[in-house]
């Protein structure tokens, strides 16, 4: 395991913060509308500067799609994994996602427009990783409505995904507090109940 020193840490902060620009001037005006110089200034760093961490916008865009679907699959795991009973299990992976597309809106628009500009090895490992994904979901859903038919739980995993991933289109990071809880509950309480419809 590589020794964690300053340096490493500034170096890992410098990189997360490219990412966050890159998220969030990708959503606002497409990965094809923005240069490594933009990108650059935007995390605070010269153009040049960001091929110290990447070897240039693709790679950036890999980075940030492919490593949050990695987060998403680990994530979804770790709420299964800590979870009591099938229904604490399946409420955990509602909230777990619910918390996702409200902090990370501008991942999931990028994702919506720009996952064809990946590379083509890059949009593979990604698909993987959320049909992965989809299969914790499913998992999930098998174990608390056991005998029920596997591919009709994948659609209803894929139309929650839908109903509390739409969110990233209407929220901004805009929305007060108070909005933001409101809309948490009812995303929350929406999901499940599409999750468990008769």
């Amino acid at each position: 395991m590589p020794r964690v020193t300053g340096r490493s840490l500034a170096k890992a902060s410098r990189r997360a913060a490219m990412l966050d620009a890159a998220a969030s001037l990708f959503a606002e005006r497409g990965y094809n509308g923005v240069s490594i110089e933009e990108l650059g200034a935007a995390a605070g760093v010269s153009g040049p500067a960001v091929y110290r961490h990447f070897s240039g916008k693709p790679a950036v865009l890999s980075a940030l799609l492919v490593g949050v679907s990695r987060d998403l699959l680990e994530g979804g795991k770790a709420v299964v994994a800590e979870s009591a009973t099938p229904e604490i299990a399946l409420r955990g992976l509602v909230e777990f996602q619910v918390d996702f597309a409200l902090r990370q809106a501008d991942v999931i628009r990028v994702q919506d427009r720009d996952l064809g500009s990946l590379p083509e090895d890059d949009e593979r490992t990604v698909r993987s990783l959320q049909r992965q994904y989809v299969e914790v979901w499913v998992d999930a859903l098998s174990a608390l409505h056991p005998g029920s038919d596997l591919p009709l739980l994948r659609h209803r995993a894929q139309g929650v995904f839908g109903l509390i991933n739409s969110t990233s289109h209407t929220v901004h990071g805009r929305t007060g507090a108070r909005e933001t809880a409101k809309l948490r509950s009812l995303l929350d309480k929406m999901a499940w109940a599409a999750l468990n419809a008769k």
